[in-house]
C-alpha cells in the first residue's frame, strides 16, 4: 500500500489485520500516537485521515493506501515552529502527564479546520472522545480556544 504520512509518500507491505496504530507506531516509529484503550474509548491514538479525526487503533491497514495521515509529529516539526495548538498547551498549562495530549490536539485540530471560531460548548462536545485522568479539562478547552483565536490571526 502507499500512502502519505506528514507530507511524505510512503509504501509499506503490512498485515491486513495490523492497525493504523501498530503501522504508525512499529513499522513508522511515529510514536507521538499514544496506544490506550486499544478499542477507540479514549481517543489516545487520534490521528487525522483524510482530515478527519480517527482512532488509529481502529483503523486496519487495508484502509491505509491512497490516504492522507497526519500525527502529531507532522504538526510541529521543531520547537521554534510548533503549531498554535501546541503552543497554546503549553502556554495554558493544559498538560499534566501528556499521555492524551497528542490526541486531544489532533482532534482540536481537525475539529477546528471544520470550525475555525468555536464556542467553549462546541470545544467541549468536540474532544468529548477524548478521555484525560489528570484534569478536569478546563486548561485543554482554554488551550484549543486560545489556540482556535492563534489560527484565526495567523490566516488574516
Amino acid at each position: 500500500m502507499k500512502f502519505r504520512v506528514n507530507d511524505e509518500w510512503r509504501e509499506l507491505d503490512a498485515s491486513p489485520t495490523k492497525s493504523l496504530l501498530d503501522v504508525l507506531r512499529d513499522d513508522l516509529f511515529l510514536t507521538g500516537t499514544k496506544r490506550g484503550c486499544d478499542s477507540g474509548e479514549c481517543g489516545a491514538c487520534t490521528v487525522i485521515m483524510n482530515g478527519k479525526a480517527v482512532n488509529a487503533c481502529l483503523v486496519l491497514a487495508t484502509e491505509l493506501d491512497g490516504s492522507e495521515i497526519t500525527t502529531i509529529e507532522g504538526l510541529g516539526r521543531s520547537v521554534d515552529k510548533l503549531h498554535p495548538l501546541q503552543k497554546a498547551f503549553i502556554e495554558k498549562g493544559a498538560v499534566q502527564c501528556g499521555f492524551c495530549t497528542p490526541g486531544i490536539i489532533m482532534t482540536a485540530k481537525a475539529f477546528l479546520d471544520m470550525n475555525p471560531k468555536p464556542t467553549e460548548e462546541e470545544v467541549r462536545d468536540a474532544i468529548s472522545g477524548n478521555l484525560c485522568r489528570c484534569t478536569g479539562y478546563s486548561k485543554i478547552v482554554n488551550a484549543i480556544l486560545a489556540g482556535a483565536e492563534e489560527v484565526g490571526r495567523l490566516k488574516h
